[in-house]
């Protein structure tokens, strides 16, 4: 294997809500392992609503002799949960996290002891020293809700300068804005791995309502090619596949320390993707 195909791989999953998506995950976890992810990250619930699946899914993966890394979200949530959380994913052996301020359930007020992502990342420094590797988001596009892309950049510093070791951004398309994401950090003088998040493309619709929702832009000429291919699903994939290869490969070329791929608790997208790239 040469140097240029050693680019570490993560993957993302979501907390299965069934039986039969747990066994479902499990196998599709067994075939991803095979391209060597460096960790595995799980998705928390708005407000901890799925923490006992999140915790179940990445006990899952620890026995699995995998490094897992369990999301932690601190909207609405108060200082002795969030211990709790902590104390509990310790005893799992989680030595990863992925920090984020999260979103409030629907129908619940604004509430809990943390405001920011960089108050929690604070609260777990505090409380655990460096007991955990600590990852935070980033978007190179802007969070939606940001007030200006300058706000947003001193939010993502706080982070840093909070404690973190290393960001995941959210998904993108266009490799320009992360570029310039990673120079603004740089310019700061933060020095902070931060990872390409990855979204292999194998729905239209999904795409865009996911987009739509998280800020995430896809541009016009993606959006309308598309668009023009209806419900072919092979014609979709395909076009998605060579999209997000030339996407990955620009990254790479561009000094990205790493890819993580948000597999929506799928493999053949994202294996496909990483055969193309010579990860396999």
């Amino acid at each position: 294997m040469n140097e240029k195909s050693r680019l570490p791989v993560s993957f993302e999953f979501f907390p299965p809500k069934t039986p039969e998506g747990v066994e479902k995950l499990r196998l599709v976890r067994q075939k991803l392992y095979a391209l060597q992810p460096e960790f595995c990250s799980v998705t928390f619930g708005a407000g901890g609503s799925t923490q006992e699946g999140t915790f179940s899914a990445v006990s899952a993966i620890l026995a699995e002799g995998v490094t897992a890394a369990s999301h932690i979200s601190c909207v609405g949530a108060t200082r002795d949960a969030v211990r709790a959380q902590l104390a509990t994913l310790k005893t799992m052996g989680v030595r990863r996290l992925v920090t984020l301020r999260g979103d409030l359930p629907s129908g619940y007020g604004l509430g809990g002891e943390f405001h920011y992502a960089s108050d929690l990342v604070t609260f777990i420094r505090e409380e655990t020293g460096n007991d955990f590797h600590i990852e935070v988001a980033a978007y190179p596009e802007v969070h939606p809700q940001a007030k200006s892309p300058e706000s947003d950049l001193q939010a993502f510093a706080a982070k840093v300068r909070a404690g973190a070791n290393s960001a995941i951004t959210q998904y993108f398309f266009n490799a320009d804005a992360y570029f310039r994401f990673v120079e603004e950090v740089d310019a700061l003088g933060l020095n902070v791995p931060i990872v390409p998040g990855i979204m292999p493309i194998t729905s239209s619709t999904q795409l865009m309502r996911f987009s739509d929702a998280c800020g995430a832009e896809i541009p016009r000429w993606i959006r309308l090619r598309l668009q023009s291919f209806g419900d072919d699903t092979v014609s979709i994939k395909a076009f998605g596949l060579e999209v997000v290869a030339s996407l990955c490969e620009q990254l790479r070329a561009g000094g990205a320390p790493a890819l993580h791929f948000y597999t929506m608790n799928q493999s053949v997208a994202t294996l496909e993707l990483c055969a193309r790239l010579g990860l396999g």
